[in-house]
């Protein structure tokens, strides 16, 4: 299997190598860090050595609970927020057929809980009221109020359509191990249930049940998923792959230098969702004490007709990774055209992603020229083991460049703000103070 590479040219001009190689040794006692557990957050690095010790027990287990869930349903709902949804939504996204929802048989995976859309909500009821379905609800409390929600509507909704008992049987629960309302809940009830540990955090999760059953039930290889993890992981602690060391410098030395936001970016449509899972992986680990670097994502060459403009000549604050997908699954080519009238009868005969690599090419070239430092990642292809590598690169990558930025990556203090408020809003009980305050300001 290849490996993931990054190439850096894209970026001298704006950074010199030696101001990348200066960062080397804050790069390597970074890795360190997460090998040894010294850093700050050393009680969440669960994720660092997760793909090698995972139990092939535990892989044909949620692989044979896919098997059933798809077998008694036509749709399973999968309720979380955050990187409780995020790496499941991108890793679905990136393996599916574009038009998988239109088209019948195969069991849908669909996602609430990742936010208080009431439309939303009603509309997803509304879609479930005729069909078989199932939940995976995924929450270390079972009281976060997004999902919370959510399962508490989609929960009464399954047992009205099918009674208590044989509703359970349609329920996971991915949850903390021995507390929280979701765990009381669960055991009471009889759900079937995976294990969220408390060493890995919910952006760091897609690599556990959390990730991994979802996915399976979207017919997806999840063993071939964690080799492809594996492989990486075992290749960057050894030393043997510098990726995702190379990344989190060069991005830091583009932050030193006054590139403070980073734009993701992909040709490949079904990269989406995994440039909304990476921006919440690097913003929620880095942007804290005053720092880090905004993460953004466009999806090109759809966004060159929008966002292109303000890239290509905005304010030069600004870097690109550009995702540079090798091969694709499918082969088109444009056909000839005698009348001619749209002028593309000089690329008649040529694939379209040979077209797609292009303009990729052309605009890499012309954003370069226009002061955008590029680094490219090339990813020879969107499979399980490649996107398992890809997955594993990021963190990686997010953990190094979070505690070369000297910050602590795997906490979050400022994702409480707006709860606190929101809570004081809605007058829930031991609020009252808060309250009060909030009113005060209103």
């Amino acid at each position: 299997m290849e490996k993931i590479q990054v190439v850096t040219k894209g970026v001298l001009g704006s950074v010199s190598q030696a101001d990348i190689d200066a960062l080397e040794s804050e790069g390597k006692k970074s890795l360190a860090k997460l090998t040894d557990g010294s850093g700050a957050g050393n009680d969440f690095l669960g994720w660092v050595k997760l793909p090698q010790e995972t139990p092939a027990a535990l892989i044909d287990d949620i692989n044979a609970t896919a098997a059933q869930l798809r077998d008694l349903c036509e749709v399973v709902v999968a309720i979380g927020i955050g990187g409780s949804y995020l790496g499941a939504k991108a890793v679905i996204e990136a393996l599916s057929n574009s038009f998988a929802a239109y088209q019948p048989a195969a069991t849908k995976v669909v996602f609430a809980g990742q936010n208080i859309g009431e439309d939303y909500l009603a509309e997803l009821q509304e879609f479930l009221k005729d069909k078989k379905f199932g939940i995976i609800v995924i929450s270390k409390s079972g009281t976060t109020t997004e999902p919370a929600i959510a399962f508490r509507i989609l929960k009464e909704q399954l047992e009205a359509q099918l009674g208590r008992e044989e509703a359970n049987k349609r329920i996971v629960a991915i949850t903390d191990a021995k507390r929280g309302a979701l765990r009381s809940l669960a055991t009471t009830e009889g759900y079937k249930t995976y294990v969220i540990e408390d060493n890995v955090g919910g952006r760091f999760s897609v690599l556990t049940p959390v990730g991994l059953l979802p996915i399976a039930v979207a017919g997806f290889d999840i063993r071939a998923l964690m080799e492809g993890a594996t492989a990486m992981a075992n290749a960057t602690l050894s030393g043997k792959c510098d990726a995702a060391l190379t990344y989190a410098m060069t991005r830091n030395a583009l932050y030193r230098a006054g590139k403070k936001i980073e734009i993701l970016v992909n040709y490949n449509p079904k990269l989406h969702f995994f440039g909304e899972w990476w921006k919440q992986l690097y913003g929620e680990s880095e942007g804290k004490d005053g720092k880090g670097i905004f993460p953004a994502a466009v999806d090109n060459t759809t966004d060159l007709h929008s966002m292109g403009q303000w890239i290509q000549e905005g304010e030069r604050t600004i870097f690109e990774t550009v995702i540079s997908v090798g091969s694709t699954e499918r082969e088109l080519r444009i056909p000839s055209d005698e009348a001619n009238l749209d002028g593309l009868n000089y690329i008649a005969g040529k694939r379209v992603d040979e077209v797609n690599k292009m303009a990729e090419l052309g605009t890499r070239i012309a954003h370069i020229d226009g002061g955008v430092p590029n680094i490219q990642i090339l990813l020879p292809a969107l499979t399980e083991q490649y996107l398992g590598q890809l997955i594993y690169f990021f963190e990686a990558g997010c953990g190094i460049s979070g505690y070369i930025l000297d910050v602590n990556p795997f906490n979050q203090p400022g994702v409480e703000a707006y709860k606190s408020n929101m809570f004081a809003l809605l007058e829930k009980p031991g609020y009252e103070k808060e309250t009060e305050a909030i009113r005060a300001k209103l």
